[in-house]
């Protein structure tokens, strides 16, 4: 007989000595491992710690029988793959489907036939080998999906990355050239305002000097000068007309200051992060937002409080920390105007709307800590893990794009290598930690 049992390893489960010997030399001498027990609860114990290749089962046995041994063994998972021949000298058909319908694989008859024991033992584990391989193939190929799966979740998170790169890029560029043309637009009529000013401010007090000179040198003036003077209230006139100018130049002023403001706001980045002051930043930010601000019929001026600290200039793209200010506080603007709605002036008054920013340098002096918070009525957890999700808004539909704080964690982490952090308790309000790295 040729040996090609190739090592692989058979139980039998038998209990007639006679049936294991004939059986035990014919399996040995085709090259396979044997083992042998001669009851069902043994055999199922074997299996257990010596998992065959295959099983021919007796199916009359003291104990169990043959057939709840097989229906134990196909009932546990690490043993229910393991194919499963009956041996029977019965040749009722029904239990032969018996056997088949409890997941045995074939049945051989007593008494044996070598060849046909050996040949129907080939097939199954042929079948068996096949099997595992497929299993095995099916693992390899899951494996791959699985890869291709991650692969392609990264090329479309790169994608979605890549999409906001190019919104924030083009918002940012949108904006800034709006407000650098119209803060250009505003230095023009500003410097002609200035230069004259100052020309007028002379010609003014020329003309002081010449009432002056003309009252001091003609005290009898005609009635008609007089008269005029009196209508006029030169006296009035001469005093005020200073003031006035002087006010003038406190407005010529604030609108320089509203100008550097909008420019800073607007600035282009480098292609390398330059020193900057973040409070300048944020200032040019509140700048932008102060109409927003303001009272309105249906609510009273949300406040917004400053506590500044010492901050050291920090290396950054300014242009774009400004658009993650601008996304925070925006939101946290349109949060407390839809907590305002239902709500009386009154009560608004009472329990005045805040937001509050407030600045720090970090115990070991390497990260910039900026905290953003508003006192409304904070969110829900489910609501808070979601909020940096690309395209995920609460806003109503035309309203919101879920994008602002998807690139705003973009531009903190991945651009500064900072952390942007969101803690927000309902009935206490939303707070926004931004940190970045000092150099």
């Amino acid at each position: 007989m040729a040996n090609d049992g190739k090592g692989q390893t058979i139980l039998i489960i038998d209990d007639h000595p006679t049936n294991i010997e004939v059986l035990y030399d014919a399996l040995d001498q085709a090259g396979y491992k044997v083992l042998v027990e001669m009851d069902g609860w043994h055999g199922i114990e074997t299996v257990k710690s010596y998992p065959p290749d295959l099983i021919l089962l007796d199916v009359m046995m003291p104990g169990i029988d043959g057939f709840e041994t097989c229906r134990q063994l196909k009932s546990q998972q690490t043993t229910c793959e393991i194919p499963i021949i009956f041996m029977t000298a019965l040749n009722d058909t029904t239990d032969k489907v018996k056997g088949l319908g409890l997941g045995a694989v074939d049945y051989i008859t007593k008494p044996f036939q070598q060849e046909e024991v050996l040949a129907r033992i080939g097939i199954h584990l042929k079948l068996r080998r096949a099997n595992l391989e497929l299993a095995q193939q099916k693992d390899i190929l899951e494996q791959r999906v699985q890869e291709r799966t991650t692969e392609l979740s990264q090329a479309l998170d790169n994608f979605k990355n890549a999409q906001l790169q190019l919104v924030q890029s083009e918002k940012m560029a949108t904006l800034g050239n709006l407000v650098a043309g119209v803060a250009h637009e505003i230095n023009n009529p500003l410097g002609f305002l200035k230069g004259s000013m100052n020309n007028t401010e002379e010609y003014i007090q020329d003309l002081f000097n010449y009432v002056q000179c003309v009252q001091q040198h003609h005290p009898l003036l005609a009635p008609d000068v007089t008269n005029l003077a009196e209508k006029i209230d030169l006296e009035f006139l001469c005093e005020d007309l200073p003031k006035l100018l002087d006010s003038m130049r406190v407005a010529t002023e604030r609108i320089t200051d509203i100008s550097t403001s909008l420019r800073t706001f607007s600035r282009a980045d480098t292609c390398e992060k330059v020193a900057c002051n973040l409070h300048e930043g944020i200032e040019s930010t509140l700048l932008i937002l102060k109409y927003r601000l303001k009272a309105s019929q249906k609510r009273p001026t949300i406040e917004v409080i400053t506590d500044y600290g010492k901050l050291p200039p920090v290396k950054c793209f300014l242009g774009q920390l400004n658009q993650v200010f601008m996304n925070i506080l925006a939101n946290a603007i349109d949060v407390l105007d839809t907590e305002s709605v239902g709500r009386t002036f009154a009560e608004l008054e009472a329990n005045s709307q805040q937001i509050i920013i407030r600045t720090e340098v970090s115990s070991d002096q390497n990260t910039v800590v900026i905290r953003i918070k508003d006192n409304g009525s904070g969110m829900p957890e489910d609501i808070k893990l979601r909020i940096f999700d690309h395209l995920f808004t609460t806003k109503e539909v035309g309203k919101g794009t879920g994008l602002g704080l998807a690139i705003a964690r973009q531009i903190v982490e991945e651009t500064h290598n900072g952390k942007l952090i969101c803690n927000s308790i309902l009935g206490e309000g939303t707070e926004f930690i931004i940190k970045i790295p000092v150099s």
